[in-house]
């Protein structure tokens, strides 16, 4: 039979760990803890590892990749490979993006995002009439609050007392008032912006990050756009998805071992312990359990005789994605690898998200061509278009008629920001749903964060990185703490990795 042996009178960082998902939290936890020098081994219920974090190519040779396109911090991905004492660039390169957006919007201004905040602020005054300053002065201020609150909210577990008696913790605390982190995203963009809306929207949007409403989002997270413009936006060489391949790589390296189209069916425990996992092919012995599967799943289905954190588990979800992946037969210069399509009314479209549960007439339309920076990725003269929609997750709704009628209000907003007819030029076409995405990468409801961030406790209330009931027991990945995106999933496997070795 193959299965490991959980080994008694060995040293901790001897001791075997299975992974469940091999997203890319659980490829960073993999290859951490493999450097490390446990035995790990990653069940997959796919047929290869990634995740969202997948690629697929269309007929004639466009090429996607399937879920995350924006990338920020990439020295955690480096210091992975530093800690391996190998070079980042032997396995993983990236550029900096400038500019890092195209912006249009609803009443046909144009804008771009430049990585210099000054340069930025200049274009913003240009183009919208807020002076510079203003700009300057915000993006400043969002990046004093991330140097001072970072490393306690998102390096640290906050499930840990040893984490709030620290003294960075108190000087962060201390520093929210006068950070101006108080109220809501949008109350904080309406008292820095508000003699201009569409500056109000621009800033509004970063709610998205994480799968929130900017209008009930905490302030906290008005410090997102200092990832971007304070710390830069990147582009990995060949595509987000060499993010994945690059950590798959060091992790086998390692020797950590990857079991694919075989679903865990229950996580095996016993007098308040983790003893193993249990597959449709066999029964593993192991002390030590990584799930990267959504916390919701993972509980409900992997652990169906043990209690519940209820109130965790029932934590309003993050909004879901629709998105259309387009080969276009033709190029567009006057747009970029990243591309915003706004709305004419936010507030309408959040609304539909999170208080009717489902999507507005009048749609922001994000488009990702990853063509722009490798060409490869689409037939010579066309274009690969990532073309995305927030959406509300997975509740049961006509996703059907939905998606029928989002596209049609997609190719509409295109057909007004750019004055060209899209539908004639789509070549080749495949479409991601809500509950297409809960399927095939488990997330509760197709939820692309797990729950949402709509309100000023909402860090505190995601699960912690290990269980409190059952020894042995961890979590990462977008549904736990600190969070969803490529840099919160990254930290996640940083904290399991840290906890486990300790």
């Amino acid at each position: 039979m193959a299965r490991f042996i959980k080994q008694k009178n060995i040293s901790p960082s001897q001791q075997p760990v299975a992974i469940i998902g091999a997203g890319i939290a659980g490829l960073a936890t993999a290859a951490r803890l493999a450097v490390a020098g446990h035995p790990v081994t990653v069940f997959e219920a796919g047929p290869t590892f990634g995740g969202k974090m997948q690629q697929f190519t269309l007929p004639d040779g466009y090429r996607f990749d399937a879920g995350p396109s924006l990338f920020t911090l990439p020295q955690l991905v480096d210091d992975i490979f530093r800690l391996a004492h190998r070079a980042p660039a032997d396995y993983f390169r990236y550029e900096r993006l400038d500019p890092i957006t195209r912006y249009f919007f609803a009443d046909g201004t144009r804008l771009a995002a430049w990585a210099d905040a000054a340069k930025f602020a200049a274009e913003v005054e240009a183009k919208l009439g807020t002076p510079a300053a203003a700009v300057t002065q915000f993006l400043a201020r969002a990046g004093r609050a991330y140097e001072a609150t970072a490393g306690t909210f998102l390096h640290k577990s906050l499930h840990q007392a040893g984490t709030y008696f620290s003294p960075e913790t108190l000087k962060a605390v201390a520093a929210l008032p006068q950070l101006g982190l108080l109220g809501t995203m949008h109350q904080r963009h309406e008292a820095a912006f508000g003699s201009d809306p569409r500056l109000v929207q621009l800033f509004d949007r970063y709610a998205t990050y994480n799968g929130s409403d900017p209008y009930q989002a905490p302030a906290t997270l008005s410090m997102i756009p200092h990832l971007e413009h304070g710390i830069g936006a990147f582009y990995p060489e060949g595509g987000i998805y060499a993010i994945a391949e690059s950590l798959h790589r060091l992790a086998t390296e390692f020797g950590a071992q990857f079991r694919y189209d075989e679903a865990v069916e229950e996580i095996l425990v016993a007098d308040g312990r983790v003893t193993g996992l249990r597959t449709g092919r066999d029964v593993y012995d192991c002390g030590l359990v990584v799930s990267n599967m959504d916390v919701v799943p993972t509980y409900r289905r992997l652990l169906p005789r043990e209690p519940a954190p209820e109130r965790t588990l029932s934590q309003p979800r993050s909004s879901s994605a629709l998105i259309f992946y387009w080969g276009v037969a033709r190029e567009f210069p006057e747009l970029d690898l990243h591309n915003i399509f706004f709305s004419a009314d936010y507030r309408r479209e959040f609304a539909a998200i999170f208080e009717e549960q489902t999507v507005a007439d009048d749609v922001t339309v994000y488009v990702n061509i990853t063509s722009k920076k490798t060409p490869g990725d689409a037939p010579p003269g066309h274009e690969n278009w990532f073309v995305m929609v927030n959406v509300p997750h997975d509740q049961g709704q006509d996703w059907a008629a939905l998606t029928r009628r989002t596209r049609a209000a997609v190719l509409a907003r295109l057909h007004r920001a750019l004055g060209v007819d899209v539908a004639p030029l789509i070549a080749a076409e495949r479409v991601w749903t809500p509950p297409g995405i809960a399927a095939d990468t488990s997330s509760f409801g197709g939820a692309l964060y797990g729950s949402s961030s709509n309100n000023a406790l909402a860090a505190f209330l995601r699960h912690p990185n290990f269980s409190g009931r059952l020894d042995g027991l961890y979590f990462c990945g977008g549904s736990v703490h600190p969070g969803g995106g490529i840099p919160l999933c990254l930290l996640s496997a940083q904290i399991v990795a840290n906890l486990i070795d300790r």
